[in-house]
């Protein structure tokens, strides 16, 4: 039975319109037939002349179905707007068939005839119909996955609204899924069936589970907070399913839900973080109809600065960045995104976003490119940020985080740029590593200079913690370790981290330079900070996957403590000292702290430029820590792998790892 439905799949398209056509023709036949024996009460067997009008029935039938697309429709994938077109055509085709009666002259025919015709055929036409879609649906679909080694995958959709039966809909086409039930938290749909989907408590997913096989769990919830789907998932942690989920409707296109949406759990699911709507004014201030420049364009947050700047509708956008793959991405992106992505304002007009390949050390360049296209607004994002590389690397973290933010302040100021902003780290908070000291030198470098009666150029800080599934973030890491089977390595068991998500960090940098009034430092509120080990155990449980351990020798991925890389911290900090305002967005703070006089600042870069020259690493280190408040580095000198000498890359002591 299986392989015949699959023979019938494969056929043309003219042979099952063809098979459909006879099947109609003989369903009429019997409609006419069945009509006039329910009107006489009796098995039927009509006169010359009655058979004749009985034949006359498919002849004037097909045709009608035929105008009506009939024969068009996929019966697999039929639907509610394909059985009105049924009605619709066997009523013209009954009301036809009528009228050949009435002009016939035939005696004997009882008009009630033509409304039992009429109803028998409908039954038939589109009962065949439906029956035809449920046995293709299922057969075809089972015998696809036989062919193909394919197990659909039992599962339970978490949410009965519109979401969730648009996804039991569209799952209903599918080879990997099955839906077996509906869970939901509203009592009255309880034991209520939606389609062929019985809605179910919450508390009987574990019976579900066991008698069905569940290996999924898909959240159709796009619509509840972020908060609440933490509840929910933080509910689903203790069950042995792979928990996947729908975005948020505003992400759906169209409202329409498809296969491909269905995704991983969002990390922000499990932090419960609730985002806070920007503020229009202080998004648009420094962005709507004036040219921006972003340097570090392609990397994450610069890249989503400039998805939320061109929201904004700026006259030019300049992607400045020195990676050429990352800019050709980002440029890719944001130049094919006309009539695609949403919100991004007119993206016709000529000339609207300029891809710059160059570095940030290149001052004469920046200038260059400030002067033509007359830039007002600079977002500064270019930056070596990955702690345990910079460590190893520190003189070329100084070259690019202060000297490069040093030459694209310069560039700014002789070019008159209304607004520069600097995006800082919590990193740069008593730093412990040479990536936050060099990024809080490029922070006394905004503040030093805002000092100055000369400039007319407003510097703006903004500091903030970790954001998700940036590039070196511990999330994409984890995901890729679970999906290999583990271990899952973790620095510390008391590791703890604030994270944002991207979107909502890069909107709070532009909404917090838009609040600068010179030398100022916004920190961003991180919400509640996240135990890291907390964090890969509810991943590997939400995967469907068991945590190994010696209470569970059996388990399926492996933690694994690896210990603190150089110059990692415990935790993050955001404030060097406790002197901070609020300011007019409940998310932005603004830090009053020490300041270094730009004449004193100057000697110490005076001092960084010759040691750098030099490849000097532990003179380099001295400045750092008497230039930096709090700057307590976590590992020695001696510690750095690598030094240059001339043209040769030598070791810096015997024995030494990579970090």
């Amino acid at each position: 039975m299986v392989s015949l439905s699959l023979k019938f799949g494969k056929m043309s398209r003219l042979k099952k319109q063809a098979i459909m056509a006879l099947a109609d023709v003989l369903m009429l036949l019997f409609a006419l037939w069945a009509a006039f024996s329910l009107r006489w009460g009796t098995w039927f067997i009509p006169n010359i002349y009655e058979t004749g009008l009985i034949l006359a029935a498919p002849i004037l039938a097909i045709p009608v179905f035929i105008r009506f697309g009939l024969y068009r429709a996929i019966i697999r994938y039929i639907g509610f707007k394909a059985l009105w077109a049924v009605v619709q055509a066997v009523s013209l085709y009954a009301l036809l068939w009528a009228l050949l009666v009435l002009l016939s002259g035939v005696p004997g025919i009882p008009r009630s005839v033509t409304l039992i015709n009429w109803v028998i055929a409908i039954l038939l036409i589109g009962g065949s119909r439906m029956v035809a879609r449920w046995y293709f649906l299922d057969l075809i679909t089972t015998d696809i996955a036989a062919e193909k080694k394919i197990k659909p995958k039992n599962i339970v959709i978490y949410g009965a609204g519109s979401a969730g039966i648009q996804l039991a809909s569209v799952l209903s086409y599918s080879n990997s899924f099955k839906p077996v039930a509906f869970i939901d938290d509203k009592s009255e749909l309880h034991h209520q069936n939606i389609g062929s989907l019985r809605v179910r408590p919450f508390h009987a997913l574990g019976g579900l589970i066991e008698d069905h096989d569940i290996e999924e769990v898909l959240l159709a919830i796009p619509s509840a907070s972020r908060a609440r789907r933490n509840e929910v998932v933080q509910s689903l942690e203790p069950y042995p399913v792979h928990v996947r989920t729908l975005p948020a409707m505003t992400d759906i296109a169209g409202g329409e839900i498809k296969i491909e949406d269905i995704k991983e759990v969002e990390i922000e699911d499990l932090l419960g973080r609730d985002q806070i709507e920007p503020q229009p004014d202080l998004l648009k201030k420094n962005i709507h109809g004036k040219v921006v420049m972003v340097t570090g364009a392609g990397g994450s947050i610069g890249s989503e600065l400039c998805r939320q700047i061109l929201k904004q509708e700026p006259e030019r956008l300049i992607l400045y960045e020195q990676h050429e793959w990352a800019l050709y991405n980002i440029d890719s992106e944001l130049e094919g995104g006309r009539g695609l992505l949403s919100g991004y304002g007119d993206l016709n007009t000529p000339d609207r976003i300029i891809p710059i390949l160059g570095t940030v050390l290149d001052q004469h360049r920046l200038e260059e490119v400030c002067t033509a296209f007359g830039v007002h607004t600079i977002y500064h994002a270019a930056a070596y940020k990955h702690v345990p590389i910079v460590e190893s690397n520190p003189s070329e973290a100084v070259n690019n985080n202060i000297l490069g933010t040093l030459r694209a302040v310069n560039a700014a100021l002789k070019t008159d740029v209304e607004t520069f902003v600097l995006v800082s780290t919590d990193k740069a908070v008593r730093p412990t590593n040479t990536m936050g000291a060099s990024k809080r030198f490029a922070e006394l470098i905004l503040q030093g200079l805002s000092g100055q009666e000369a400039v007319k150029t407003c510097f703006t800080m903004v500091r903030f913690g970790n954001v998700l599934e940036s590039s070196g973030s511990v999330i994409p890491l984890f995901r890729k370790q679970i999906r290999l089977g583990g271990p899952v390595t973790v620095t510390d068991p008391k590791i703890i981290r604030y994270f944002m998500t991207i979107p909502e960090a890069a909107q709070l940098v532009i909404q917090a330079g838009a609040m600068g009034k010179g030398g100022d430092v916004f920190v961003l509120d991180m919400g509640e900070p996240v135990r890291i080990l907390d964090l890969a155990r509810r991943m590997i449980r939400l995967s469907g996957l068991e945590i190994r351990d010696q209470d569970n020798p059996n388990g399926d991925v492996e933690i694994q403590f690896t210990g603190l890389r150089p110059g990692e911290k415990l935790f993050e900090e955001l404030l060097i000292g406790d002197d901070v305002q609020s300011t007019s967005h409940p998310l932005i703070m603004k830090a009053n702290e020490e300041v270094i006089a730009w004449n004193e600042l100057q000697v110490f870069i005076d001092a960084l430029s010759v040691a750098l020259e030099k490849y000097d690493q532990e003179e380099i280190r001295k400045i750092l820590t008497e230039a930096i408040s709090g700057f307590r580095p976590q590992c020695g000198i001696e510690d750095i792998i690598y030094k240059v000498k001339g043209n040769a890359v030598e070791p810096l002591r015997e024995g030494g790892k990579d970090q």
